[in-house]
């Protein structure tokens, strides 16, 4: 993947596009259309207020999180300012291809605000990369000890071997004078969250609160479609397509999501199309669902007084969180 990092950019933005495209019409051509427009048809009054009252209770623990984060580097921020912030990054991120757009976008407020645009990438970037390591291990801590009886023990298997992929892979990476470069920068990112334990056990219940509220959106797709397995099997399912969601090759969201729940639900002896359309559904209700940030971009467009956009230019922040989804 070297090619990949070698390129500019916008060029890269392009080929994480043209990927996931391509993601989405294998699973087309592999399961039909059917089962998005069965996702589609599933969605009611009922699940849409579902969704966007999880979705208020994850963007609450994450904006939680990021202001906790930023606190440890020394950037005070209040807690309405960081809800306020999280949904418009949440919804830029899930509307906008790389899905990292809405994050460049708060810290450069953020930044801009304190004259900080360093600091402020660096919040973002940890409290990010700190959320996805939380997710990875809870996701983890979930699977693997499924017994050899369950139905969803093929997942385990799989996260299993994942395990030792990953194990084998940072072993090999920390060999090299470049691995252990990249490894000691991630530490140096994550260090003010590290080294006190407080903030370390608020970033970590908030990140688990996070995960919780999107698997139970995710929850509620599966319900709606009519899957033929209960809440818990739908839970863990839910983790390894959040997992999947978290793959910065997406446009929107969509892509590696769709593909790894039809493999996911078929391993589980669900049928990939469930899978399909229960992401599909899943993929709507996650939009509606973050509709107030942009609402907020509106409001704060019509209250700038300087021209910049609703976005801003954000070139310096967006190298740091770009080098941030490289290093991955």
């Amino acid at each position: 993947m070297a090619w990949l990092t070698s390129l500019p950019l916008r060029a890269r933005s392009g080929v994480r596009i043209a990927a996931a495209l391509a993601v989405v019409v294998g699973t087309i051509a592999v399961v039909g259309a059917a089962p998005f427009v069965a996702g589609l048809a599933s969605l009611s009054a009922w699940t849409i207020l579902a969704a966007v009252a999880f979705s208020a209770v994850a963007t609450a623990a994450a904006a939680w999180r990021w202001r906790t984060v930023s606190a440890g580097f020394g950037l005070p921020l209040t807690w309405g300012e960081a809800f306020a912030a999280y949904y418009r990054s949440q919804f830029l991120n899930t509307v906008l291809p790389g899905g990292v757009v809405g994050d460049v976008q708060r810290a450069y407020v953020h930044g801009r605000r304190h004259d900080r645009l360093d600091l402020a990438a660096r919040a973002v970037a940890a409290e990010r990369i700190a959320g996805q390591l939380v997710q990875v291990v809870l996701t983890l801590a979930i699977l693997l000890p499924l017994g050899l009886s369950s139905p969803l023990a093929p997942l385990g298997w799989i996260s299993g071997a994942l395990v030792l992929l990953a194990v084998a892979a940072i072993a090999a990476l920390a060999l090299t004078r470049r691995g252990r470069s990249l490894i000691l920068r991630e530490y140096r990112m994550l260090r003010p969250v590290l080294s006190q334990p407080l903030t370390l056990l608020a970033v970590i219940a908030t990140s688990v609160l996070v995960v919780a509220a999107h698997a139970a959106t995710f929850v509620v797709a599966g319900l709606a479609v009519g899957v033929g397995a209960d809440a818990g099997e739908l839970g863990v399912v839910a983790l390894i397509v959040l997992a999947a969601a978290a793959i910065p090759v997406n446009v929107g969201g969509w892509g590696p999501r769709e593909a790894v729940a039809a493999a996911a639900f078929a391993l589980a002896g669900l049928g990939a199309a469930a899978g399909v359309a229960v992401s599909t559904a899943f993929g709507v209700l996650t939009v509606i669902a973050v509709a107030p940030g942009a609402i907020g971009l509106l409001v704060n467009r019509f209250r700038s007084s300087r021209g910049r956009g609703i976005i801003g230019d954000g070139r310096p922040v967006c190298e740091a969180l770009s080098e941030r989804s490289e290093s991955k």
